[in-house]
């Protein structure tokens, strides 16, 4: 399975990117997909995830009202899109894709199988 995770660069604040990831190797329509941040020397931390179609996805605090995240299930590819960028958003972005991740464990980087190489954000103030 391999994730290819694109769409990160150079924006102002106040400004807006949409990162994509794009599966192969397997059909994750019916997994738990996410994307977590890490900045140098931290932790990676979740951002959002998306369960399976029906239920309502999952944001960290920090990028509610901001970020949304998407999933295309006939293009196997999930999507972040981020409006209103903050100095603070920028990291490295990864995309994780989880086959039975439950609500309580979806800020947990174990719960994910799979994981995406990172695309760097960068937010100028």
């Amino acid at each position: 399975v391999q994730l290819q995770a694109s769409g990160g660069g150079l924006v102002q604040a106040g400004g807006s990117l949409t990162l994509s990831c794009a599966a192969s190797g397997r059909t994750v329509s019916r997994d738990t997909v996410a994307w977590f941040r890490q900045t140098p020397g931290k932790e990676r931390i979740f951002v959002a995830a998306l369960f399976r179609t029906g239920y309502r996805p999952d944001y960290a605090e920090s990028v509610k009202g901001r970020f949304t995240i998407s999933r295309d299930n006939g293009k196997n590819t999930m999507y972040l899109q981020m409006n209103n960028l903050r100095p603070e958003d920028t990291a490295i972005y990864y995309c994780a894709v989880g086959p039975s991740v439950i609500r309580s464990t979806v800020a947990s980087q174990t719960a994910y199988h799979y994981w995406g190489q990172g695309t760097q954000v960068t937010v100028s103030s």
